[in-house]
């Protein structure tokens, strides 16, 4: 075990070590494969860095993606009233990062006159032109125009100033919502260690944050008391705030986004200093014998040799442990599923009872505590392998919650003599989708009008890679 440990400091310092050297390649050659095929000369970043550049283009081998709301059909009732009940699907390469946003139908299309659109700040973690337009426009002036009045803006995949001062290997946080988040703990970017800025500069966007109304709708991450649940949940309470009011149910309703970061800082990888860049960026030698951090950004077991085994001592036992994790994850997320969607129809049948708020508020306020440790577990990629316990932990608390909303609404329905309830088909993403009203084909159909109409004669040919 000693020599393991010896042999994890020695793999983990060279990571570190080679943060500003090796990783500034990694993010010094993001989006450039679009000003590279339109030029006729070479990228200066191809020559400089060819192996973190080859490993980079990789990233565009990532093409898989798992449509969520067909795998798991609840969600669509639980998120009603939501763009996230018209498609959700899991994340691909980098590469792919404008033309997914672009395409999924929670952006939309152009809204009509006198309507408000979708918020331009959802470019704000796929591009580096988000941060240069912040710079232009204000934060403000940014986040109240509409996503797809700023799609002609939109020219580059992920790129070198994301994460580093340009033209340098130094660490930067260019994005406000990120460098506000960092003040308000008390830690600044500047004060970190180098692991923790490694860390940071993927967690200001693989992180929970919400748009702010009273501010244009600027991004903001809602850690003023602190990252952990219970304490972002706190925060929400006290402002009273809520994203929608569910349709069915008449919840306040609250939406968690990819909180990797916040998982992850409170896991036993981070207590060992293992960071986002040793499990997902090796480094690896190229025919020279030289070393360089791998840049696909992919999954950390394949490279096992390289990223686990200074604290695993089998590849086989971990990956037992994980799809043991990951089942007993995704068994208790169903339940929590199933527990929340009753509970919103029960709820509606109450309403429709002629219950009132006094006879409802604890109900509703516990299915909005319940989804939200529901969905702050579940919003979050590979739970199972950055912090299962959490993951337990949030579940557990869920199923709880949901239980006693459902306790309440039995005795509210008795009391006004209810003795049914209708509950949704959930059998497939189509019997849900009818049950909130939703129809995707129509919705697709103005979708691709405007990829035809707009963005393929309009938008930078990134915003479509992918989908030719």
């Amino acid at each position: 075990m000693n020599k393991q440990l010896a042999l994890f400091k020695q793999n983990n310092s060279k990571v570190l070590g080679m943060t500003k050297k090796c990783v500034a390649s990694f993010v010094a050659v993001l989006g450039l494969a679009s000003c590279f095929a339109a030029s006729a000369k070479t990228d200066i970043n191809q020559t400089k860095f060819p192996d973190q550049y080859k490993t980079w283009a990789e990233t565009e081998e990532q093409t898989e993606r798992e449509d969520m709301l067909a795998s798991y059909p609840a969600n669509i009732i639980l998120w009603a009233g939501s763009s996230f009940a018209k498609e959700y699907h899991s994340p691909r390469g980098h590469q792919f990062a404008v033309a997914d946003v672009t395409h999924t139908l929670r952006t939309g299309v152009p809204p009509k006159e006198g309507e408000k659109g979708t918020s331009a700040s959802c470019w704000t973690c796929k591009t580096p032109d988000a941060p240069r337009l912040i710079k232009e426009m204000g934060f403000e002036g940014y986040s109240a125009s509409n996503f797809t009045d700023l799609g002609t803006e939109i020219n580059s995949v992920v790129y070198c100033t994301d994460c580093h001062v340009d033209g340098s290997a130094e660490l930067a946080l260019p994005r406000p919502h990120a460098q506000n988040a960092m003040s308000k703990t008390g830690i600044p970017f500047e004060k970190q260690d180098a692991s923790m800025q490694g860390a940071q500069v993927c967690g200001q966007c693989h992180v929970t944050y919400y748009f702010q109304p009273e501010k244009s709708n600027v991004v903001n991450m809602p850690w003023i008391f602190g990252s952990d649940t219970d304490n972002i949940l706190k925060y929400y309470d006290t402002r009273r705030f809520y994203e929608w009011i569910h349709p069915i149910s008449k919840t306040p309703i609250l939406k968690a986004r990819h909180p990797e970061f916040e998982h992850w800082s409170r896991s036993k990888h981070a207590e060992a200093n293992v960071t986002c860049i040793t499990c997902h960026m090796p480094v690896e030698e190229n025919a020279k014998g030289e070393e360089f951090t791998n840049h696909k950004v992919d999954k950390a077991l394949p490279h096992f040799d390289k990223t686990c085994i200074a604290c695993h001592e089998s590849k086989e036992a971990i990956t037992a442990q994980l799809d043991a994790d990951k089942h007993e994850i995704e068994a208790m997320a169903r339940e929590v599923e199933g527990l929340l969607v009753k509970a919103h129809y029960e709820a509606k049948a109450a309403w429709d009872a002629g219950a009132n708020w006094e006879q409802m508020n604890s109900a509703i306020m516990s299915i909005r505590h319940g989804q939200w440790h529901w969905d702050f577990a579940m919003a979050s990629h590979g739970l199972y392998a950055h912090n299962p316990d959490e993951g337990r932990m949030l579940l557990s608390r869920a199923t709880s919650q949901a239980k006693m909303a459902r306790a309440v609404l039995a005795q509210v329905l008795a009391g006004l003599k209810v003795d049914k309830v209708e509950y949704p088909d959930i059998s497939s993403k189509e019997s849900a989708h009818a049950a909130v009203g939703i129809n995707e084909a129509k919705l697709s159909e103005a979708k691709q009008m405007f990829i035809k109409d707009e963005v393929e004669k309009h938008w930078n040919p990134i915003a479509v890679r992918g989908y030719q």
